[in-house]
């Protein structure tokens, strides 16, 4: 770190700064939050800190470290300040700006005496009105070995239900809260979770309608890129001189980003931000427009990405201005994925025509081969429902969907070399080796199937239904038409393969 001040209120102004800020101790805590990291940093307190300006909602908020390492001392050294870079692309265009966010007020690590008690003091606050969370998807889990009386209980749910349970003897009003892991129906888990440990704990028959009742869980859908802190020194560096300040914190996600809460009508005018028009979104469930994003996004990196790396390529951005792979990709999606799903049509097409945006964002070097990573589980959950959706609805194969299919299965064959505690080494046409990374078992199958024919090969991998859940032989047509497409991609090439479709 070099002799540059850090950032801090006065520093700014002394710099005579002149984005918005909300200084610090003039606002109440109206918001706590699980989780210190880079994407709650680059999401939720974003959102805040723009509903802050725009829509005077007026509030800070509250960090708490989820675990016994984090950003705590880091936090409070900058007074919750960090510069946030929103960086990509918009209709085309490259987008580079920053923002400096002031809606942090302090962190608390709960580890720490002194910080648990504050930390419950916030929870009694009749300011508090928000509760949000991301501790990745290990964090909502059941631990029986908690206690009430740990100070503080080891698990997220625990410390949730003591934090309620104060708020409720201090008689203040329930919060919502804003489940933002990545689990399916996130916000109901936790709150089955804290309500396991109320009964396990004999917290009262009125505690636990006050969780049931009146504490509105909310399950979400977060969607934003966020790569994180800057992970060249030099690069970290230079931003801190063209600031005028050194920030540890500095945090860079995408430009896009939406942000779906479900939740009744009432939430939408109660929180703060459809008065700042943000992306963000109350919706009476979040199922479908999760849908949409597994199968339109997800779907779209699963869908090319196999094949495109056997053509040579390596970062996503590259794929959006080859015709071929970007043309593969918009066929899949617009022709074949879209058609099928339960939301809006021209909703659906607008969503996906933000994926080119997303995926040729020019500060994101996004590596095909970590997409690639447990791809037989990612095409099973990503892929194949709109497959078999398609085939169902239209009575025919969908042809992307299913070269897309024979890519996957190309990606797993193609001159294998070794099977080791690395993963299953393959090399591509172009000579050099790669690794293939997928549960033990899928990897042993197809090792042990590396001499087999193409035929063979695929009348395997279809019908094993532990891959897929069912045997795909018994689809019509299927097995003939994923030889066909595997036997061009072996021939001429998987960008020939994708180009014979356009």
């Amino acid at each position: 770190m070099s002799d540059m001040e850090t950032l801090s209120y006065e520093l700014l102004k002394k710099k005579n700064f002149h984005g918005y800020l909300l200084e610090k101790g003039t606002a109440p805590v109206r918001l706590l939050q699980f989780g210190e990291g880079n994407f709650l940093r680059a999401f939720v307190d974003y959102w805040f800190d723009v509903a802050n300006e725009k829509a005077g909602w007026n509030g800070k908020i509250a960090l708490v470290q989820p675990i016994p390492q984090g950003l705590t001392r880091q936090i409070n050294a900058q007074e919750g300040l960090y510069t946030l870079y929103l960086r990509g692309s918009e209709n085309g265009k490259r987008i580079d700006r920053k923002r400096v966010i002031s809606a942090v007020d302090a962190c608390y690590n709960p580890y720490e005496p002194d910080d648990w008690q504050r930390i419950l003091s916030i929870a009694e606050s009749p300011d508090l009105e928000y509760i949000a969370s991301n501790t990745t998807e290990a964090g909502i889990v059941y631990d029986a070995s908690c206690r009430f009386e740990d100070a503080p209980p080891r698990s997220f749910p625990a410390k949730l239900a003591v934090l309620l349970h104060h708020r409720f003897q201090a008689g203040q009003a329930a919060p919502v809260i804003l489940s933002c892991e990545l689990i399916d129906d996130n916000g109901r888990v936790l709150r089955d979770t804290v309500l396991r440990h109320a009964e396990d704990w004999k917290l009262g028959e009125d505690f636990r309608r006050y969780l049931a009742q009146e504490c509105l869980f909310c399950s979400t859908l977060v969607d934003r890129i966020v790569p994180g802190r800057i992970g060249d020194p030099a690069v970290s560096a230079q931003m801190d001189e063209e600031n005028g300040y050194a920030d540890e914190l500095k945090d860079v996600s995408e430009v896009f980003g939406v942000w779906y809460i479900e939740g009744p009508v009432s939430l939408e005018e109660r929180l703060p931000f459809r008065r700042a028009s943000l992306n963000v979104h109350v919706v009476p469930e979040v199922s479908p427009y999760k849908k949409r994003k597994v199968r339109i996004l997800n779907g779209a990196h699963t869908g090319f990405v196999p094949g495109a790396y056997l053509a040579g390529f390596d970062i996503v951005r590259d794929c959006m201005k080859n015709e071929v792979i970007h043309g593969f990709m918009n066929k899949l999606l617009f022709d074949e994925v879209i058609p099928v799903l339960p939301l809006d049509e021209e909703d659906c097409r607008q969503f996906a025509a933000a994926v080119t945006d997303r995926f040729s964002n020019p500060f994101i070097d996004h590596s095909l081969l970590s997409i690639s990573l447990n791809s037989t589980s990612k095409w099973k959950t990503r892929n194949l429902p709109s497959l078999l959706e398609y085939t169902e609805m239209a009575g025919r194969l969908p042809e992307a969907l299913c070269m897309g299919f024979a890519a996957y299965i190309a990606f797993y064959s193609t001159e294998l070399l070794r099977l080791d505690e690395n993963g299953l080494t393959a090399r591509r046409p172009a000579g050099d080796e790669y690794v293939i990374r997928d549960d033990d078992w899928v990897l042993d199958f197809y090792w042990s199937r590396r001499t087999a024919s193409d035929e063979a090969l695929v009348h395997d991998v279809l019908s094993c239904e532990k891959m897929w859940g069912q045997d795909l032989t018994k689809l019509p047509g299927l097995e003939k038409t994923l030889c066909t497409g595997l036997a061009l991609i072996r021939r001429d090439g998987a960008e020939a393969a994708f180009a014979s479709l356009l």
